[in-house]
């Protein structure tokens, strides 16, 4: 979607969500023509407008330009030297949501033979990767990547990094 058609939808909710709140606020039972006008001397009773309690607020919206982010899951990874060093599967995650690694399926012809490795994010570059053919580059050699364990899922990971940058998860008991 576009960046104005985000903007737009966003406008939407908002406009919607204010319409149901103020009809929520409205006195019940009353046809249109039975509402009294407020006098002069007095201020309308329902000043702020009411809310039910169970509403939610309306999401936030953020619009990011089509050349600021793209995605990252299918990529091809190649090494400096320019060797296919894969294609990213996965994002590994802390508890607190930060990036920790990418998980590739290295090696392999068709997906038979590859085996999933774990690497830095911090190993990553990402250039240009405008287009889907766009690579991104690993800071490893393809003989480092091949000497790394396979990452089997809900075990502990060996995680590659360009200097051992990569601090450790602790473990929380």
């Amino acid at each position: 979607m576009r960046p104005i058609g985000w903007l737009v939808l966003g406008i939407a909710i908002v406009a919607g969500l204010t319409v149901v709140v103020s009809r929520a606020a409205e006195p019940q039972g009353k046809a249109p023509s039975e509402t009294s006008a407020p006098s002069a001397a007095q201020p309308p009773a329902s000043v702020v407008p009411v809310t039910p309690k169970d509403a939610a607020p309306p999401p936030s919206v953020t619009i990011i330009g089509a050349s600021d982010a793209h995605g990252v899951l299918g990529r091809e990874v190649l090494s400096s030297a320019n060797e296919n060093m894969g294609r990213i599967v996965d994002v590994i995650v802390d508890r607190n949501g930060h990036v920790r690694a990418a998980v590739i399926d290295f090696g392999g012809f068709l997906g038979v033979g590859s085996r999933k490795i774990v690497v830095d994010w911090n190993a990553l570059r990402f250039g240009k990767i405008v287009n889907k053919k766009d690579s991104i580059t690993l800071e490893l050699t393809k003989a480092q990547v091949a000497a790394a364990p396979e990452y089997k899922e809900d075990a502990p990971m060996v995680v590659l990094g360009a200097s051992g940058s990569l601090q450790p998860l602790q473990a929380v008991q």
